[in-house]
């Protein structure tokens, strides 16, 4: 845990995090003498979100790709994933030693300890008091927010820290996982926050009040607070602030990035500090003159993902590419089904300088939140059915309450988790489903898709070693012991 206090020391560290960093004491800026004008606030919040989502391997540019989602029935490490402890993970045979493991908790921490810094530095300076300063507050608790969300789903009881990491004493390093709940009360109170901010934000990616609300929908549906996670979800459709685009191909097109059902994503602009999206690399193909893909990141086929699409449904490919025309030699090449939702034409010799998003929350999974909420709470009614039925209407496939009018309450469940499955591929969600479904569930369905070392603990990752050595204080989640 003592990594987590080099940001209090110089906030520099947080501005230039993208950068080597120079040595030179003279770059340095203690946080006593920053933080001073709305400017200064501006940028340490720039640099919560430059800790998530920059360079490669960093939170929202495949990490948690590598880290959670190889270990789903839906993917698996791809024949030039490099790293042992990725193909570990793909195949569950992952442990505490593992490396992505460490990369997930120290960038996590990292940025819960730049949103602390800003929460704290902005809210105790009587001068900045101004609606900017206070919507830069409640930005700084959002991201704080999905942080702490993300790290409860990994690993249940983690330590819950909320104030700038001032002193190097052993009571302030050395802390302690606090209850479940106690976490997700937090994660609430920042969300609730967060909904004070704009309806609109003049910069693309920056947390809007929908983006609050709709993540605060799907922190109530994890911890199954059913009414509030449909009332909180109904907010935002009843907003009619964002919709679904009727083309389901705009969700990835360049030019129809942060559009009305864009409600907050991962920012990418290739070409540019390699800040493009990594996921069109490592699913690109090898074996395309003129692509100079990765393949890191596979199908994994004995899940039944691709065969799950209807031939007509109009997800099918645009999640997937069966076939790619070479831009070295015009020739069209057919290769088996690659996750095509990222890769982008104008980028085919580095497909990693993708300027394609990746949708964080999006508006189709807003409606399936409201489906399954309110499904679990009143039964298949007719509201349940009518948002499902606005995602399935855009793929071009039967209404659900056409074809299944009389379903009972179990498989409107299972049907909403497989329009889950289906709508959101690739995007950051399949392990946060089956594991919120619990162990007996998420074991069934890995060993349904030939993964058959699934066992119960696998519905949380066991919190890394070197935390547990550096820390006498902090416990391994209790099935991992």
């Amino acid at each position: 845990m003592k990594k987590i206090s080099l940001f209090s020391l110089f906030i520099l560290l947080i501005i230039s995090a993208c950068n080597p960093l120079d040595e030179d004491p003279k770059a340095f800026i203690a946080t006593s003498n920053f933080y001073k004008t709305t400017e200064d606030a501006e940028a340490g919040v720039i640099a919560i979100h430059n800790a998530i989502n920059s360079t490669t391997h960093t939170l929202y540019n495949r990490l948690i790709q590598i880290s959670t989602e190889m270990a789903t029935d839906d993917y698996e490490a791809g024949p030039r994933a490099r790293n042992a402890h990725v193909r570990a993970l793909s195949n569950l045979t992952h442990d505490a030693s593992n490396d992505r493991m460490i990369e997930l908790w120290r960038q996590s921490y990292d940025g819960i300890n730049r949103a602390n810094l800003a929460i704290d530095n902005i809210s105790n300076n009587p001068a900045l008091n101004s609606q900017k300063d206070k919507d830069l507050v409640n930005e700084a608790k959002f991201l704080r927010a999905i942080l702490y969300f993300n790290l409860v789903r990994w690993f249940g009881d983690v330590p819950l820290i909320l104030h700038e990491t001032t002193t190097l004493s052993s009571s302030a390093l050395n802390v302690t996982n606090a209850p479940e709940a106690e976490v997700y009360t937090q994660i609430e109170n920042d969300l609730i926050a967060a909904e004070a901010l704009p309806v609109v934000q003049p910069i693309a990616g920056r947390i809007t009040a929908g983006a609050a609300k709709s993540i605060l929908s799907k922190v109530y549906l994890t911890e199954k607070k059913w009414a509030l996670a449909a009332t909180k979800s109904k907010e935002v459709i009843d907003s009619k602030t964002y919709d679904l685009f009727e083309n389901f191909a705009d969700v990835f097109n360049v030019a129809a990035k942060n559009g009305k059902e864009h409600i907050w994503s991962a920012q990418f602009k290739g070409l540019t500090n390699w800040n493009g999206n990594m996921l069109a690399s490592t699913a690109a193909p090898t074996s395309v003159p003129g692509i100079a893909g990765d393949q890191a990141d596979a199908l994994h086929k004995e899940g039944g993902l691709f065969e799950a699409f209807a031939e007509t449904d109009k997800r099918k490919y645009i999640t997937f590419a069966v076939e790619f025309v070479s831009p070295t030699d015009g020739k069209t090449y057919k290769v088996t089904p690659h996750f095509n939702k990222y890769f982008d034409p104008a980028t085919p010799a580095s497909p990693g300088q993708s300027s394609k998003n990746t949708p964080i929350i999006r508006f189709a999974e807003v409606l399936l939140i409201y489906a399954e909420a309110v499904n679990e709470q009143s039964g298949p009614t007719a509201e349940a059915f009518a948002a499902v039925d606005r995602v399935r209407t855009r793929a071009g496939i039967p209404l659900l309450s056409v074809t299944s009018p009389t379903i009972s309450k179990d498989d409107f469940r299972e049907a909403v988790f497989q329009e889950r499955r289906k709508e959101l591929v690739y995007e950051y969600q399949r392990w946060f489903d089956l594991a919120r479904r619990g162990p007996d569930y998420f074991v069934a369905r890995l060993k349904a898709a030939g993964k058959t070392n699934a066992l119960p603990k696998h519905v949380h990752f066991p919190i890394p070693q070197r935390e547990l050595d550096l820390n006498p204080n902090l416990k391994q989640v209790p099935d991992w012991k």
